[in-house]
């Protein structure tokens, strides 16, 4: 496994990251919803290389670290980055962790300043898969892959995503379905690729 997603990717996720939370700070409830919801597997992912002898306490810190997200959302800067801003409040997550059980693996590992890492890895995904997709969906028009991301990856239903997206239902939808289809004739095309 590889240690980070394509720049691509990433980027694609701190734009995807960082209109949701603006969304949400104004207001906009189900887009906060789909930020915390999008976020909480990278967070996950990001826990457990790090609590790697304590798995169980990793759902318990993740929901730590989202009561803080959530509490400290309005020092979010629009200017800065969403995972720097995040990857700061997580690690200070840590650090109290570790602090507070005494563990002795904290002087040994430092908790790192890289803060794309937070998003490099999505809990469960292989990092291969994550990035060939991600590659995929870039190469969608935004009225395709933005009802992928919505209501397939993240999980909101057909009128959040609308709503998101300022698409109507019926073409969050045609969207998917369309870019499903393109997905799928771009996934023969490299397999027919291989085979040659």
């Amino acid at each position: 496994m590889q240690r980070t997603n394509s720049q691509e990717v990433l980027i694609a996720r701190e734009a995807q990251l960082q209109a949701l939370l603006l969304r949400g700070l104004e207001g906009d409830r189900m887009a906060y919803r789909a930020f915390l919801s999008t976020l909480g597997p990278h967070l996950r992912a990001f826990l457990r290389r790090r609590l790697s002898q304590h798995p169980a306490e990793v759902e318990d810190l993740l929901q730590e670290v989202l009561v803080a997200v959530h509490n400290a959302r309005h020092t979010y800067r629009a200017d800065q980055p969403v995972t720097a801003w995040v990857h700061a409040i997580a690690r200070y997550k840590l650090a109290d962790y570790f602090r507070a059980f005494g563990r002795r693996e904290a002087l040994h590992e430092p908790l790192g300043n890289d803060e794309t890492e937070l998003c490099a890895y999505e809990d469960g995904e292989p990092a291969q898969a994550s990035r060939d997709l991600g590659k995929l969906l870039l190469q969608l028009p935004d009225k395709q892959r933005l009802p992928i991301v919505h209501v397939k990856l993240t999980g909101l239903s057909v009128e959040e995503a609308a709503s998101l997206t300022g698409l109507s239902s019926s073409a969050v939808k045609v969207g998917i379905h369309r870019g499903l289809k393109a997905l799928a004739t771009m996934i023969r095309g490299l397999r027919n690729d291989e085979d040659q």
